[in-house]
Order: structure tokens, then C-alpha cells, then sequence
């Protein structure tokens, strides 16, 4: 990993280092969370998930995941 390829993004409000050009599929690889179980707000838009191996992350982009818990 190459600090000159990394990129701060804001990660639920905390500030978190990716490589730059990592799309949002390999996020949740890296964090392992399954991507059934989130919603993704990038920069305040919703992202659909289809389209998560076609977005990429840069320099200070704000992510929001929020996972789905089921209780009872």
C-alpha cells in the first residue's frame, strides 16, 4: 500500500484512509459487511447497489453506512 495512493474520506463521521479509486464494493469487502444488509449515503446521496462496484471513493468524500439489524 502506497501512502501517495491513499485518499481521507469521512467514514461515518470519522476520518478513514482508502486507497484511492476503491469503490464501494471493496469497502464493504474491507470491513466486512454484507452488502444485503447496508444503504450507502455518499456526499449525502443514497447510492443504489447496483451501482457500488462503479463508484469510487476520493479525497474527502463523506460515507455513511448504515446496517440493518433485525430484532424482535
Amino acid at each position: 500500500m502506497n501512502i501517495l495512493n491513499m485518499a481521507k474520506i469521512q467514514l461515518n463521521g470519522d476520518p478513514y484512509m482508502v486507497e484511492q479509486g476503491t469503490n464501494l464494493e471493496e469497502l464493504l469487502n474491507k470491513l466486512k459487511i454484507k452488502r444485503e444488509k447496508v444503504a450507502i449515503e455518499l456526499n449525502g446521496i443514497i447510492a443504489q447497489k447496483s451501482n457500488y462496484t462503479k463508484i469510487s471513493l476520493k479525497k474527502n468524500d463523506k460515507v455513511e453506512i448504515v446496517q440493518f439489524i433485525g430484532g424482535g
